[in-house]
């Protein structure tokens, strides 16, 4: 792996100059440096403007921009370009546009215009990183390369013919042949056997029900399609270049990419998050996909690509970023392990479908709120370059895993209210509440250094997973698995004899039969708490139960149960609790563990902490809108203040305290 070189942390965005007169570049590199901004993104869409026809470049544009940029010292993040074909190439080679499940075309005209499968696509695609690296590899303002943009985000499932032919080689190199196939599909069922590997096509529009284990194959092969072109477009840049090679993530956006698959193709994990408008409580979501991104990334720093400087364009009501949250926004991803913080972009388009996106540089100009807490923004992160390096202290880890997310959301299962996102959210949001920072891993992670661990709606699950969270549990860790996991194999089988199927034995429960809930109806359990979708008939083989129905279809029957296991415990929780139940659970599950907060803080209040060796850093995010008062020592590195024993934080405002070292140790006790 290629080390992401520099002294602190990054700080820039998207920088399109092809969208501006070239009178305007000097200006933005002024700014830039007025902003505190050291790195940008550039070339990521100028596909057709580099390659104006088959074969013909057009260098000398970008050279003036990167010169311009290197004199001014801003580094560059130079993209491979190939995230959007030009038109030129679906007029000549129409075969390579994208077809929908019903056999529509995706014509050019927005991006992303391609099929994933193409050897066309793929073999114009490489000439342009080969022409683009190979002129640029030694240009000294490039310090990482960009591979393509957001791989799979409009074009990730293609049902095309080529996409066919290609979904049909990666089922006979993951089958070996047809009666491998067959078994796993279970096509006994609706006379679905396959007599030849021409019959089988894309999960296309059918009368009913596609073949479920089809459509999570075709879920499989499509990752695999997108993860395919950064694997290309690396090997080429790998001959030709010595700088870090990049894509930016959809981590918290993105369903249909495993990018825990995707992390040992590029020397650095990055990713690009934005806010759900919608959503009130939108800084959860925020900190969540951040967790996620670091546990992608194996716990090492990683960069954050993209996030917006204030409101989007392609969310129905697209709400401005109240004053303040720009910071918070940014300082909490640096808090969860980015070493670098960029947006989108960097001057506000004046044309285009992403014209109403905000930029660091607004419409309006530099005499801004937007770009004075741009400013603001630089000078932070100056101030927090020390912290550049360390890692995050966390020891919970929740576990996630693309393919249960698929299998669990496939269709004709028991409730549509059950989702994958429902428990992981309700889970982390009370973790959060608790000041409690956790590692978003896979199951096949080593966990081994946590004190708890949690498995919501683990649906599809390996034999090697649940073998190994057994192992975590019978050595002495605390583990809580929910309602609908383990159910089925990796084919999308049932495991036979009884619910929670994988976690039977684990959890020393087993269900006979699920009553899933009316929309809308309500249980009571007997200790007080309320749930709603999702009921059980669970018997104990073994374990101690918690709690209790007391109304609704199955009033007596247990919901809450913990099983010792060697020197461990695994709790099961049956039903869908509602907020303060699952506050109080995860309460309960966190004292039992030994887990405690970064920091004793007021509610609303985000705490985590990074650590390097003996070093330590306690960010402070104050979300509400009242003063915060909480415990610390050593010094505020925003404004230089020293800390004695207490800080205090304003409304909405942050503070990062490097701490004495005596009282960080007294904090963190070694698992």
């Amino acid at each position: 792996m290629r080390r992401w070189q520099g002294d602190g942390i990054s700080f820039g965005g998207d920088y399109n100059p092809e969208q501006w007169p070239e009178q305007t570049w000097s200006e933005d590199v002024e700014l830039m440096r007025r902003a505190g901004v050291n790195l940008v993104s550039v070339g990521i869409f100028s596909w057709a403007l580099l390659e104006p026809t088959p074969g013909r470049y057009e260098f000398g544009w970008l050279d003036r921009v990167l010169d311009l940029l290197h004199d001014g010292g801003i580094q560059v993040d130079l993209a491979t370009a190939t995230a959007s074909p030009p038109p030129w190439l679906a007029r000549a080679h129409p075969e390579t546009l994208p077809r929908r499940a019903d056999g529509a075309i995706l014509w050019p005209g927005g991006r992303q215009a391609y099929c994933p499968s193409s050897p066309v696509f793929r073999e114009r695609s490489l000439g342009l990183v080969r022409a683009v690296a190979g002129r640029y590899a030694e240009h000294p303002a490039v310090v990482m390369w960009h591979v393509s943009n957001e791989l799979g985000c409009h074009n990730v499932h293609c049902y095309c013919d080529v996409s066919a032919e290609a979904f049909r080689g990666w089922l006979r190199e993951r089958y070996g042949d047809l009666d491998g196939l067959n078994d796993a599909w279970g096509t006994a069922f609706w006379s679905q056997r396959y007599g030849d590997w021409a019959e089988i096509n894309p999960p296309r529009t059918a009368p009913t029900f596609a073949n479920p284990t089809q459509q999570l194959d075709f879920l499989r092969f499509s990752s695999d399609e997108q993860r395919a072109q950064l694997r290309a477009e690396r090997e080429v840049l790998t001959t030709l270049v010595r700088q870090p090679v990049t894509t930016n993530f959809m981590i918290g956006l993105a369903k249909n990419m495993d990018y825990h698959s995707w992390a040992d193709d590029v020397d650095l994990v990055s990713n690009d998050h934005y806010l759900n408008a919608a959503d009130p409580q939108g800084h959860l979501g925020l900190a969540l996909a951040a967790d996620h991104t670091r546990g992608v990334a194996g716990g090492a720093p990683w960069l954050l690509m993209e996030h917006s400087t204030s409101a989007v364009n392609w969310q129905p009501r697209n709400v401005a970023k109240l004053p303040g949250q720009l910071r918070r926004n940014s300082l909490s991803h640096v808090a969860r392990g980015a070493d670098g913080v960029l947006f989108f972009q960097w001057r506000a388009s004046r044309a285009g479908a992403e014209k109403f996106h905000s930029a660091l540089v607004p419409h309006a100009g530099p005499d801004t709120k937007v770009f004075r807490e741009v400013c603001q923004l630089g000078a932070d992160l100056k101030a927090l370059a020390e912290v550049r390096g360390s890692r995050v202290d966390a020891d919970v880890a929740i576990l996630f895993d693309w393919e249960a997310w698929w299998g669990v959301e496939l269709d004709s299962h028991p409730s549509v209210d059950v989702t994958y996102a429902d428990r992981l959210n309700a889970l982390y949001g009370s973790l959060w509440r608790a000041g409690v920072t956790a590692d978003i891993v896979h199951p096949s992670t080593d966990l081994s250094g946590y004190r708890l661990v949690l498995a919501p709606t683990l649906y599809l699950v390996r034999d090697a997973d649940v073998e190994a969270l057994h192992r975590y549990v019978e050595g002495g860790g605390t583990a809580a698995v929910t309602y609908f996991s383990g159910i089925v194999d990796a084919n999308d089988h049932i495991r036979l004899g009884g619910y929670p199927g994988a976690f039977r034995e684990l959890l020393g429960v087993r269900t006979e039969e699920f009553f899933p809930l009316r929309e809308g109806e309500q249980i009571r359990l007997d200790d007080g708490s309320t749930a709603d979708v999702w009921t059980e008939w669970l018997h104990t083989e073994g374990a101690e139960v918690l709690a209790s129905y007391t109304d609704g279809p199955l009033p007596g029957v247990p919901a809450l149960t913990r099983h010792r296991v060697g020197d461990g415990a695994a709790w099961y929780v049956g039903t869908r609790l509602d907020e303060p139940a699952t506050d109080r659970l995860v309460a309960r599950l966190v004292d039992e563990a030994g887990v405690r907060p970064a920091a004793p803080a007021p509610t609303g209040v985000e705490v985590v902490r990074r650590r390097d060796g003996d070093r330590t850093w306690l960010f402070v995010l104050n979300h509400t809108d009242a003063e915060a008062r909480l415990p610390a020592t050593g010094v505020e590195l925003l404004t230089g203040a020293p800390c004695a024993g207490e800080l205090t934080v304003p409304a909405g405002e942050v503070a990062v305290v490097r701490e004495a070292r005596a009282d960080a140790s007294a904090v963190k006790e070694v698992p």
